[in-house]
């Protein structure tokens, strides 16, 4: 009787097992339950049976994504050449009024930071995210043990996905350490392109700050004289603050009416470049933060992937490629900096 029950038990045991195959490497895996995920133990690869379900995007779709993002480039495009052609043609005149060495050094300063802000953007618009490099796959001699450690199947792509890398429908490929996809570059913002997108950003930042002074500062010798005629015959002492701050702006209006063509440009590049200097600020202190927490933006608003790497200035040292001399002269970073995080974390 004992050994009937036995029997049965085995028998029982063996019909709730699954039978399965990996992807990765082509075995036949026996699972003791149902799981929709699951990790093979010979390479490693990670199976997602829903994800499967997935259908890739239409044509459709995908040729919406790509006019949006050329619109997008080409404004942005148009937008900095007619800052750096409007600005010189702008100031040119009052600089070199001042004295001719101030005219030199505000011409070669605006090549500089024009040639910083277009190459950045190059670099960044134009150059490759980060394609994950091509592995064996799918075949049990070919894929040795481990090969697969923790990648996935990308169901868009039709090919194994590293662990660090999340597929882009707007690129249509997988990139890695995907930070997002932004329209205006036309392009993700991954491994290879990560670091010209935040010196892009900070080359527009100082190009901003600097075209706003130098509006201001134009803006200050061309704006026509004000006429404050309530408060010539008054005097400012008997006049309350509401009420000249009230004349001094209608003072504006009216001698804004008498303003050259040279002079609105030059309001219109001062409020343009304000307004561009401070949303782009916002996004420059976002990225830096990421970039220190060892994190991406797509990894901090996905809760499944939500993975935090090591927190600290060694990110940000490893990320713009300081010299390990630094890492020296720190101490607190210098076994940071000898360490390399291989358990699927953001590689700066």
């Amino acid at each position: 009787m004992d050994d009937e029950r036995k029997e049965e038990q085995c028998v029982a045991s063996i019909l709730e097992n699954h039978e399965t195959t990996c992807w990765g490497c082509g075995l036949h895996l026996l699972l003791e339950t149902y799981s929709s995920i699951f990790k093979c133990g010979w390479c490693g690869a990670i199976t997602h049976r829903n994800k499967a379900l997935r259908k890739p995007d239409s044509a459709c779709f995908s040729h919406w994504r790509l006019v949006r993002d050329r619109f997008f480039v080409t404004i942005l495009l148009f937008f900095i050449l007619f800052v750096i052609c409007a600005g010189v043609w702008a100031v040119y005149p009052i600089v070199f009024s001042v004295s001719y060495f101030c005219g030199i050094f505000h011409c070669t300063l605006t090549a500089i930071l024009s040639i910083s802000t277009i190459s950045s953007f190059c670099m960044a618009a134009f150059r490759s995210a980060g394609a994950p490099t091509n592995i064996l796959w799918g075949s049990y001699p070919s894929v040795a043990k481990g090969d697969l450690e923790n990648y996935t199947f990308c169901t868009y792509c039709a090919k194994p996905k590293p662990p660090r890398a999340h597929h882009c429908r707007s690129c249509r490929m997988c990139v890695l350490d995907m930070d997002h996809h932004c329209p205006f570059i036309g392009n993700c913002v991954g491994a290879a392109n990560h670091r010209f997108f935040v010196a892009f950003l900070i080359s527009v930042i100082i190009s901003c700050i600097y075209v706003v002074l130098m509006m201001l500062y134009a803006g200050f010798h061309t704006w026509p004289p004000l006429e404050l005629r309530t408060l010539g015959s008054t005097g400012f002492h008997t006049v309350s603050g509401t009420r000249l701050a009230k004349e001094i702006v209608a003072a504006l209006a009216s001698s804004a009416l008498l303003l050259s063509a040279r002079g609105l440009v030059l309001i219109y590049l001062a409020f343009a470049c304000l307004t561009v200097g401070i949303g782009l600020s916002v996004l420059l202190c976002q990225q830096l933060y990421y970039i220190f927490e060892g994190n991406t933006y797509i990894n901090h608003i996905n809760s499944q992937n939500g993975w935090r790497g090591e927190k600290g200035f060694q990110n940000l040292l490893r990320f713009f490629g300081c010299p390990y001399l630094v890492f020296k002269v720190l101490p607190g970073l210098a076994n940071a900096g000898k360490s390399q995080d291989t358990s699927g974390s953001k590689l700066l």
